[in-house]
């Protein structure tokens, strides 16, 4: 009975804010940002907020080279040299560093393939890569009652192996399946796998190396891999990363500028988008960033800037397309990515931005083009920008004034500043501290490392009021309880099943204000049983491709094992 009673405990705990071992009346929530904490606890402040969590003896190495030093390194994250077990996991999700053009051509959807077969987009120069798309292709056409001699047929699993194999890869221990696989040649595997009925390819999977994992995860449909990709390698930036600060960073700005995955060409875009318009930013200048993520195609495709027109550009005809002005990404620029819903704009300023903004497109967004400025489809017209007139006549640089207008202005420095402190420091964070982090960010013209330099420099921070006063989101609870166990991750998505079950399924937050900063849209009673039985899977080994060093807390005849990982002092940070 005690088991079952926990979770309503521990719940109640959380969410009223209060550690089980200490029910103390809480004093004013503002005096509590005076208080400093002990120095003893300073170290954990800054592991538990500004990293995915500590592992075994980070606590030992930061006391070791100074607070002060390990703060400074992790500001510079260009200082630091790089996991190398990370970078060995990274190699093998290869899409990670492809363009989208050539994710495309290797990752390709069913439509993609079918291009291919008529001609119109070159197969992958990878012979195998080649043929499991034509076997791909093959399949599509059967289903669709069409034939083609020459296309690599599928065969059964009937003609392929013998009964006893058969019955050890359906109902065999995972190690027997694998083994049994294993003991075929290659060319012999790849016809069995072809031939696998899906269930029996996801059993196999989860015991396979990382190479025949691969070859599966291929099978099932190339372009589902992309999205498999960005998903393992977050955990695994995540878990691994000696830059602990720079991925914590690159998940906040990716959710400020957040783009769904799953909207169209964006499944080719998303990967390009993280690496090359995030993660290069994240401690630089918030105008560049900004710039980066305006000319991203994949902001452009996910706001639908990229079709926005003038009132003299081409107008696509047909009964179904409309094409003209539209105010999308002009609209999410102002409220969500500079100057914040009361920054002082209206409606009048998002239909001149969207104007300004005309032109900014992509080349072939369904074959993973890049992006390009249609001069046709500008509107070159005279605009007016909270006060400022951008002269008629211009091209691709009114959209680089209106860049250079919200970047600069005070709402923006304010909205950023209070966005960073409520993801570092509280969930409502000190008016004061919010003011400063905001004179920092004008005083450098956006320079986003002063501004966090002025963060971790303030009292604050240190405070009683932001010591353990935020929930972890799932990625979060996720990526420190793995951490925390001294995880080793052979295959990281069923950790990403796991955070998606949480309720925050990585790329694919809809809507474009990214998942929230605050702890307490977290919280709730399912919320946390949903945590508790992760930690309890986790501690005792259970959850696939994920091994750790659970010690006391993986006990088999103690049936809270785990509790510590599901408790609420460790679902805050």
């Amino acid at each position: 009975m005690r088991w079952r009673a926990l979770p309503a405990v521990l719940c109640v705990a959380l969410c009223a804010g209060i550690p089980v071992h200490a029910r103390k009346k809480i004093a004013d929530p503002a005096a509590q940002f005076h208080k400093q904490i002990a120095k003893q606890d300073r170290i954990a402040q800054a592991l538990n907020r500004l990293t995915f969590g500590p592992g075994p003896g980070d606590a030992e190495r930061v006391r070791a080279m100074g607070l002060k030093k390990w703060l400074d390194r992790e500001l510079h994250p260009e200082r630091i040299a790089e996991n190398p077990v990370l970078e060995g996991k990274l190699k093998e999700l290869d899409s990670l560093q492809m363009s989208g053009e050539e994710l495309v051509r290797n990752y390709p959807a069913p439509q993609i393939v079918r291009q291919m077969v008529a001609g119109q987009i070159p197969f992958p120069s990878d012979p195998d890569r080649k043929l499991l798309i034509q076997r791909q292709a093959a399949r599509l056409q059967r289903q669709q009652g069409q034939g083609n001699g020459n296309a690599p047929q599928t065969k059964a699993l009937a003609d392929l192996l013998a009964p006893e194999q058969i019955r050890v890869l359906r109902t065999g221990a995972p190690q027997e399946r694998l083994a049994a696989f294993q003991a075929l040649s290659r060319e012999w595997q790849d016809d069995v796998i072809a031939a696998l009925p899906p269930a029996l390819r996801q059993g196999l999977i989860q015991v396979a190396s990382p190479e025949l994992r691969r070859r599966i995860s291929l099978a099932n449909g190339p372009a589902q891999v992309v999205a498999q990709d960005l998903m393992e390698g977050k955990l695994l930036r995540a878990i691994y990363s000696n830059r602990q600060l720079a991925e914590v960073l690159a998940d906040f700005w990716f959710n400020h500028f957040n783009v769904y995955l799953d909207k169209g060409a964006d499944h080719y875009l998303v990967t390009a988008y993280e690496r090359d318009a995030i993660r290069p930013h994240v401690l630089g200048k918030f105008r560049e960033l900004l710039e980066a993520t305006a000319k991203s195609p994949a902001m452009l495709f996910y706001l639908d800037n990229w079709q926005s027109v003038g009132p003299h550009g081409p107008q696509a005809r047909g009964p179904r397309v409309r094409r003209g002005l539209n105010e999308n990404y002009g609209r999410e620029l102002l409220e969500l990515h500079t100057l914040g819903v009361d920054g002082g704009y209206t409606q009048k300023d998002v239909t001149e931005v969207a104007r300004c903004f005309t032109g900014w497109t992509i080349n072939q967004p369904q074959r993973g083009g890049g992006f390009t400025f249609n001069a046709r489809q500008h509107d070159s017209g005279e605009k007016v920008v909270l006060g400022v007139t951008i002269a008629a006549g211009g091209g691709m640089e009114d959209g680089e004034k209106v860049l250079d207008i919200l970047a600069r202005h005070p709402s923006t420095a304010l909205f950023i500043a209070r966005k960073l402190a409520q993801r570092f420091v509280a969930d409502d964070p000190p008016a004061a501290l919010v003011r400063r982090m905001a004179e920092a960010f004008r005083k450098t013209d956006g320079d986003l490392r002063a501004v966090m330099q002025a963060m971790v420099a303030a009292r604050e921070f240190w405070s009683v009021g932001a010591y353990r006063s935020k929930v972890k989101s799932p990625l979060e609870m996720v990526a420190s309880a793995v951490r925390a166990l001294n995880g080793d991750v052979d295959y990281a998505m069923p950790l990403a099943n796991q955070v998606a079950q949480l309720g925050q399924p990585l790329y694919r937050k809809v809507e474009p204000t990214g998942y929230s900063n605050s702890g307490k849209d977290w919280m709730s009673s399912a919320g946390l049983l949903a945590r508790m039985n992760f930690a309890l899977q986790l501690a005792g080994n259970k959850v696939p491709g994920v091994k750790v060093e659970a010690g006391p807390a993986a006990r088999t005849d103690d049936p809270l094992a785990g509790v510590p990982l599901g408790s609420p002092e460790f679902q805050k940070h």
